[in-house]
């Protein structure tokens, strides 16, 4: 799980210039705790992590990695941009390749993967013997779903140092969508033996297991995990995945609340309530999804984080949407965008914004069989993804206007639009379904709609709410 993290290394001198991304703090004691963070944030130890970064911005109050790192490891939405702000400030005083992290991890905050690209191409440039950022690099690639390309950095990576852990990890998420599951499940297994007494190895092999639909194998690397750190709550959120797939609910349910009593911050308690959730949508209790999620809402409103108050907003909406109550979810629709548009949010976050915002309504259109509507909404989306040389949203959008030929019937058209949108959301194989039994393929139809059912990803709401439609299709 949370395989794209950045990071920065020591200070390595090789005929007279760096060849690591330098470390910038006249404070022994702050480095130390630093690297130690570091370490904890690559086995995705996030909690455990931020408390390290806490305490070296505290020896180091101009330490601009670790106000870096803290936005990294932040525990909401509103601290992970306010840490991100003050290390931008601090960014003067750091180095070349500090620089250039900051700046791609603001990148990344504002939804622009292009201008994450060239920070990130621009730092291997400058280090190209730190393994470090060729990983940056790799998890930019395989963010923008260019797997080859993210292998191949994966691999430099190890090349250059071959203990470096963390690589093995993201190299086994990389081979995943690719079909290669052998290679995924090799590299997972490198990744367990450079690292036997953390608990991500197992919790990482174990989603892998999951996806190939060997629920109580998985189950028992996500407990090797636990019992290596009791707190590690990404394996209590695979555990209850696990019981999910295989049908048993009430199991799931109980296991992400052993999560939640357990849970140390905010952060890891919406986790636990966001499994729930998708639990709940699955088995089809949607009310109870609502509630739970009215009450993160609430929980969001309390800190004053906007951020997460409109991710809040949006997955009511969604809820609703799926439940046929199309006026209200434009009202939720509308609430998330008005929280991010008055904000004091960065402008490219209010942009995003105001391109998301399209896209919804694209959804709420289609919704209501207004067609030509639902064009013209996907038509601006698809121009603001361009403009902003945004894979995902491009991808998105191609996925919209897919939806958008299925409603007018033109099931031809409809297939060929989403062939070019994300092939690894399930909603789109789901979309081809319907467009193959327009067709009058049956067959085809149903064997879609199957691979849509059985892609057995760590739950999304999309991912469980399509389930729920295409459960009867694939059990035909």
């Amino acid at each position: 799980m949370g395989r794209l993290l950045y990071a920065c290394t020591m200070l390595l001198v090789v005929s007279g210039q760096t060849a690591k991304v330098p470390i910038t703090t006249g404070s022994p004691e702050a480095r130390a705790l630093y690297l130690q963070g570091r370490a904890l944030n690559e086995q995705l130890r996030a909690h455990d992590a931020n408390a390290m970064f806490e305490r070296a911005a505290a020896n180091d109050p101009t330490f601009a990695m670790a106000e870096y790192s803290l936005a990294l490891t932040a525990l909401t939405a509103k601290a992970r941009q306010d840490h991100l702000d003050k290390a931008a400030r601090l960014a003067e005083k750091a180095s070349e390749g500090e620089r250039l992290l900051i700046r791609a991890q603001q990148a990344r905050a504002n939804a622009d993967p292009a201008g994450t690209m060239a920070h990130v191409l621009a730092l291997v440039a400058r280090y190209p013997q730190d393994e470090r950022a060729h990983w940056a690099l790799g998890n930019s690639y395989l963010g923008r779903q260019h797997y080859d390309q993210a292998i191949a950095e994966y691999q430099k990576a190890i090349a250059i140092n071959p203990g470096y852990s963390a690589a093995y990890n993201s190299v086994g998420y990389a081979y995943r969508p690719t079909g290669n599951l052998a290679a995924a499940e090799k590299a997972f297994q490198k990744y367990i033996a450079l690292v036997p007494n953390d608990p991500n190895p197992y919790d990482s092999y174990a989603e892998l297991l999951m996806k190939m639909g060997r629920w109580e194998a998985s189950i028992a690397e996500y407990r090797k995990a636990l019992a290596i750190d009791p707190h590690f709550g990404a394996s209590h959120v695979g555990i209850a995945a696990d019981q999910m797939f295989a049908g048993r609910h009430a199991e799931a349910i109980a296991e992400a609340q052993i999560y939640y009593d357990a849970a140390r911050d905010d952060g890891e308690r919406r986790i636990a309530r966001f499994s729930q959730t998708t639990t709940y949508l699955d088995e089809g209790s949607t009310d109870k999804a609502l509630q739970l999620t009215e009450q993160q809402y609430a929980a969001s409103r309390t800190i004053a984080d906007t951020a997460s108050m409109g991710a809040d907003a949006v997955a009511i909406a969604d809820i609703l949407l799926d439940l046929g109550r199309v006026d209200a979810a434009r009202d939720r629709y509308q609430q998330a965008h008005d929280l991010v548009a008055m904000s004091g949010l960065s402008a490219d976050t209010r942009q995003n914004n105001d391109l998301a915002w399209h896209a919804n309504m694209a959804r709420v259109a289609l919704a209501e069989h207004r067609v030509a509507m639902a064009r013209t909404e996907v038509a601006a989306f698809l121009r603001g993804a361009e403009t902003r040389h945004n894979d995902a949203r491009m991808r998105q959008a191609r996925g919209l206007n897919g939806l958008v030929a299925l409603e007018e019937k033109q099931f031809d058209r409809s297939l060929a639009e989403l062939a070019q949108a994300d092939q690894q959301d399930p909603t789109v194989r789901y979309a081809m379904a319907a467009a193959w039994r327009g067709k009058g393929d049956p067959a085809k139809a149903d064997e879609l709609a199957a691979q849509a059912v059985t892609m057995y990803i760590l739950p999304t709401l999309p991912y469980v709410l399509i389930r729920a439609k295409a459960r009867p299709l694939a059990s035909r």
